[in-house]
């Protein structure tokens, strides 16, 4: 044991995470000094949008062009479109343009556009900054509507990837017509007109690949109209340029957090309760259409207003702190537990969360 983790031993959880927020806090202002250009917070920001929208558009018109895999190109978009999600993080703790609305909001419009599988980014805001608030809890609308706490099961695996299917399964559970009626119309209100265009036309591609598919093995094919057929071939480009690398980009990103994150049993405001580090190597598939979110996005959670790009500048530092100083790496036992802090918890105290 080192000298500071033995120190650390004798601290309450609230002082262990004072010392990790002033630690690398530190380390934050240590590499704005050595490379001034982390200083230009705005230009950043803008300018990392624009590289990621423009690798959508570059390998978006490969494809169409027929100079592009549609499996490259789907996995491309999937990562440029995790530095939007990074940066729609970033926008919602008004980390850029924080006093010029125009420029602000049309980064967050865009970051939207880039991903029309999520909800109304001006509403996540609210459920972000309340997610800080009382993470862990029932009151965390924005974990809780991703899985967390969710026991693991064929429900769990088809929400955590697919939002409106997310919706569906809470409506099913819903015990009465009016709380059905609310999931209802929240969804609709939230995901209203970018989610409900991106995710009605996911499921127009698996209808019609999907009854192709049996007609085929049925050894009867559908005649489809020409007009179907047109129709179709629009939307299998969207899906291959935007549709389909944000519902990878979906799965990925929701597994890692709802797993990272702990559910039910934590103490209100204990911040070292509240993540874990989630970086282990075969995880690295998921972590790279979600930027890296299980190994960086603890540190977020201690040191709120740094910039995604400063965490992960900082994250061999910062792990180090952590680690020193409690919180958990890779606690695995957490996909058996439901997402509960505590380790030996009975299958009894794993309960299925009220419906959000």
């Amino acid at each position: 044991m080192t000298h500071s983790a033995a120190t650390s031993s004798s601290m309450s959880d609230a002082q262990r995470s004072a010392l990790i927020r002033e630690q690398v806090m530190a380390h934050g202002v240590e590499l704005r000094q050595r490379f001034p250009l982390l200083k230009h917070q705005d230009a950043l920001g803008a300018g990392i949008l624009a590289f990621a929208l423009g690798g959508m558009v570059v390998s978006a018109a490969l494809y169409v062009a027929g100079h592009m895999a549609w499996w490259l190109c789907l996995l491309l978009n999937a990562f440029f479109a995790s530095l939007t999600h990074e940066l729609e993080h970033d926008l919602i703790h008004s980390m850029y343009f924080r006093k010029r609305k125009v420029p602000h909001n049309l980064m967050m419009a865009l970051v939207w556009l880039a991903r029309p599988s999520t909800i109304n980014p001006w509403v996540r805001r609210h459920l972000h900054l309340n997610h800080h608030k009382v993470s862990g809890t029932e009151a965390d609308l924005e974990e809780r509507a991703i899985t967390n706490g969710e026991p693991w099961g064929l429900a769990r695996l088809l929400m955590v990837g697919d939002n409106m299917m997310s919706s569906f399964i809470r409506f099913l559970r819903a015990k009465t017509r009016q709380h059905r009626w609310m999931i209802v119309s929240r969804t609709l209100k939230v995901y209203a007109p970018l989610g409900l265009l991106n995710w009605g036309t996911w499921y127009l591609f698996l209808g019609f690949h999907g009854a192709n598919a049996v007609a085929s093995l049925l050894g009867a094919p559908i005649a489809w109209s020409a007009t179907t057929l047109e129709v179709m071939s629009v939307v299998n480009i969207a899906v291959v340029v935007l549709v389909g690398p944000n519902v990878l980009r979906t799965f990925c990103l929701h597994f890692v957090s709802s797993n990272m994150h702990y559910y039910g049993d934590v103490e209100p405001g204990n911040v070292i309760q509240q993540t874990q580090v989630l970086n282990p190597w075969w995880l690295w598939p998921l972590q790279a259409f979600c930027f890296n979110f299980g190994s960086s996005h603890a540190i977020h959670h201690f040191v709120v207003k740094e910039p995604f790009y400063i965490r992960q500048l900082s994250v061999p530092f910062a792990h180090r702190v952590m680690r020193e100083h409690g919180v958990r790496f890779n606690d695995f036992g957490t996909f058996a537990r439901a997402n509960r802090w505590t380790r030996r918890a009975s299958k009894q105290s794993v309960q299925q969360p009220q419906t959000a």
